[in-house]
């Protein structure tokens, strides 16, 4: 309470004087807020990967300052490790307060403007709903999922409506709030399509014709949403379905057809994505992706090679070419059969160890940032029952944040994650960004430090199954 009086002190004073300033122009967009329990000493405003400005948090942790000549659209704050996106038009004035120990839950927004960014936080974190929802519902046949997810769409728009006529939204942002919730719509079916083409065959027949009616509609070129998380998880959704849609229509029931982790499946999501997409940025951001994925989830030195071999061919020219051939260098030690027991790490007292001494029973690994926050409380309640299911096995997380130290250790005390099982990697060689592909693989070790496999994913039906014939191998 008393942190959220000196904020509503603080906001009224910023209000009034940014009021007062007679040098603020229409085009200009003020912000400021106070952060509680911060994770760094500033806060930054960027858009399409561009910091406009950082600002920094004074010794009540409050921060504030002014953009000048911005334009209306999606921007990002970020107090790192975390971020979300706003949207700004040119007069707006903000106030943000949040509690970094529930990041997107206390995020908050007041003042001129405001309306636009909470209506997103909150569509943020009823799309997060949406995972759970996914989960629960993807065994109904086709017909009931639809209707399930028409209801949802439709509550969704209603609340626009009613935001709208309160606020009298601008039309460039119910522009953007509508595509917000017609991709997630998009997305939820794309995610069922895959999950019954993979794992409930049966119902593939049941799908009506016009399930997939809404394709027609997807933009796969759009600069306005190319940083909206919503847009990008739309469009690697549609990649997976259309990919096992690739072996029913040709006909290819072989397993490893189905298998998103395959040499062949990856290859075909990246041909997939050069074609469709012409926009340079974000067509470089799934083939960085999907590159990197082929790279981590590659079972010998062929399969590596194909995918760099596939670059070549398609004429890839990201950023991330020198990356991508360390990560290759990198991944050509992580195959089944070597021995990583040599792998040196740092435990949360900053002590080295190596990784073939910490147990000496079978290891699986799984890896995480604290960049993720939503994804690591995720991975760790999945291995939470994991590790209560199969004790004879130790499941290690390995962080994989370079220079983060401090941030680390402090996400392990404040989500209570048992210290003995984390660790953090040394002496990484490539870039963050393709790290992260690393986030949902797991790899089974076995005591002496030789890897048994290297093609595990943490969030797949058939995991158990995996960990199962690791126990009897």
């Amino acid at each position: 309470m008393k942190l959220k009086l000196i904020f509503i002190i603080f906001s009224l004073f910023s209000l009034l004087s940014c009021k007062q300033d007679n040098k603020k122009t229409s085009k200009d967009f003020y912000i400021g807020g106070q952060i509680a329990n911060p994770s760094s000493k500033y806060v930054i405003i960027s858009k399409n990967d561009v910091n406009l400005d950082t600002l920094y948090l004074n010794d009540k942790n409050q921060f504030g300052g002014t953009l000048k000549n911005i334009q209306a659209g999606l921007y990002v704050f970020k107090h790192p490790p975390e971020n979300q996106n706003i949207y700004i038009e040119p007069g707006d004035s903000i106030l943000v307060w949040l509690n970094t120990l529930a990041f997107d839950e206390s995020i908050n927004f007041s003042g001129k403007g405001s309306e636009k960014s909470n209506f997103l936080t909150n569509l943020y974190l009823l799309n997060q709903q949406d995972n759970n929802f996914i989960l629960n519902y993807y065994k109904l046949e086709p017909s009931e999922f639809a209707q399930k997810t028409d209801s949802i769409r439709n509550e969704r728009l209603q609340r626009l409506v009613h935001l709208d006529k309160k606020y009298d939204l601008s039309e460039d942002f119910k522009n953007l709030a509508n595509s917000s919730i017609d991709y997630e719509f998009y997305d939820l079916r794309e995610r069922y399509t895959f999950l019954i083409r993979k794992y409930y065959r049966e119902f593939v027949k049941k799908i009506p014709k016009d399930f997939h009616h809404y394709r027609e509609e997807i933009s796969f070129n759009d600069e306005n949403l190319q940083e909206y998380y919503v847009y990008l998880n739309l469009i690697d959704d549609y990649l997976r379905t259309k990919s096992l849609e690739f072996c029913d229509e040709n006909n290819i029931e072989t397993r490893n057809c189905y298998n998103l982790n395959s040499n062949e499946n990856i290859k075909r999501r990246i041909v997939l994505a050069d074609s469709l997409i012409q926009n340079k940025k974000i067509k470089n951001i799934f083939l960085d992706r999907l590159a990197a994925q082929g790279i981590i989830y590659a079972q010998n030195t062929e399969n590596i090679q194909s995918i760099l071999d596939l670059l070549t061919k398609i004429n890839y020219s990201g950023e991330r070419v020198a990356d991508l051939r360390q990560l290759a260098i990198i991944q050509k030690e992580l195959l089944p059969g070597y021995n990583i027991g040599g792998l040196k790490m740092l435990t949360t007292s900053k002590d080295t160890v190596l990784l073939k001494n910490i147990s000496r029973n079978p290891i699986i690994t799984y890896y995480w940032s604290v960049n993720s926050q939503g994804h690591h409380k995720w991975q760790h309640k999945i291995i939470k029952d994991l590790r209560e299911k199969y004790p004879e096995i130790d499941f290690i997380g390995i962080n994989i944040d370079k220079n983060q130290f401090d941030p680390w250790v402090n996400v392990i005390k404040n989500n209570s994650y048992d210290p003995k099982f984390e660790f953090q990697l040394i002496n990484i060689r490539v870039g963050n960004k393709l790290l992260k592909n690393y986030l949902n693989k797991l790899i089974f070790i076995e005591p002496s430090g030789i890897i048994a496999r290297g093609d595990a994913q943490l969030n797949t039906p058939d995991i158990e199954i995996k960990i199962l014939e690791f126990i009897s191998y």
